[in-house]
């Protein structure tokens, strides 16, 4: 039966005005063009070096762009726009307090909202947008509806509340990051992240903050550490903690989730080692990488 998870993690930020289009295309890695009240797109805002700044949804209502993006850190994505408006005939809005964001999620979640299974997918919902997960479709769906009665709105809709772990199970089984969670701030990039595989990224739009590094990443083959799922006979150490083989590093734990017999986790770990079966472990807890579906061979 299909379910949601209210991620309280979210926030949301509209843009408007008659550039919104071409403001946000030239600063961030996907085709904002390709935004539509049918399509939803996920992308990333970068430094000018090519390394990671922010990520976020982009779908359309009405007038606006609508940004799903963290909230803790949305405060300095609206700054990092602001830098860049210029001239540009747009207005940019926190609306966080008006929107919330859910996760549809388990069997039937894309038929829940009326969508086909095709990423991104986007339709009307409940008095907002609901919208195929653009990243990956066995993620389920993703909605902004209005704050002031989203678990109403939703649970009209017939589905059920389910606890965010549910939610965190389903992500870090299928290998998807979350946000800062997975990716160091102006640190990771986003070939090492899947960002490639997982939809994030248009190789035929027009330059973007960044793009130099990634294209150069992508074409010339400079990956050497990919996140990828983990599982591990105890609960997940901290985010940070490294992993070793032989006791030589060869990765980090990210985000994590204790389950009943032992854990799961995404890592960033050295491409050779997938390749073999010798053993990992990150202070003192088995550690098993596995190369998920939707990951493009090294």
């Amino acid at each position: 039966m299909p379910v949601f998870t209210r991620l309280t993690d979210r926030g949301v930020l509209a843009i408007r005005g008659e550039d919104r289009v071409a403001f946000l295309q030239g600063l961030v890695s996907n085709d904002v063009a390709a935004v539509a009240p049918d399509r939803a797109i996920h992308a990333a805002f970068l430094t000018p070096q090519g390394k990671y700044l922010h990520d976020f949804f982009i779908v359309e209502r009405g007038e606006a762009l609508l940004l799903d993006c963290e909230v803790e850190r949305r405060a300095d994505l609206m700054r990092r726009l602001k830098i860049y408006k210029l001239r540009a005939r747009v207005e940019i809005a926190d609306e966080t307090e008006s929107w919330a964001v859910a996760a549809i999620h388990g069997e039937g979640a894309v038929a829940a909202i009326g969508g086909g299974a095709i990423p991104g997918a986007a339709l009307p919902f409940a008095g907002g947008v609901a919208y195929v997960d653009p990243r990956l479709a066995a993620l389920g769906a993703r909605a902004i509806v209005p704050a002031d009665r989203a678990e109403e709105s939703l649970a009209a809709a017939g589905l059920e509340a389910a606890d965010r772990r549910d939610w965190d199970a389903l992500r870090l089984s299928l290998g998807v990051p979350d946000g800062s969670r997975d990716l160091e701030v102006e640190k990771s990039t986003l070939m090492e992240s899947g960002f490639d595989e997982l939809n994030g990224i248009s190789w035929q739009k027009g330059c973007y903050m960044g793009q130099e590094l990634t294209a150069r990443t992508k074409y010339r083959g400079l990956v050497k550490r990919r996140l990828v799922p983990i599982a591990l006979d105890g609960p997940p150490p901290a985010a940070g903690t490294a992993i070793t083989r032989d006791g030589k590093p060869v990765g980090e734990v990210r985000s994590g989730l204790a389950l009943d017999g032992g854990g799961r986790a995404l890592a960033l770990i050295r491409l050779e080692v997938l390749k073999d079966d010798s053993p990992l472990d990150a202070s003192g807890i088995s550690v098993r990488p596995h190369r998920p579906a939707w990951m493009a061979p090294a």
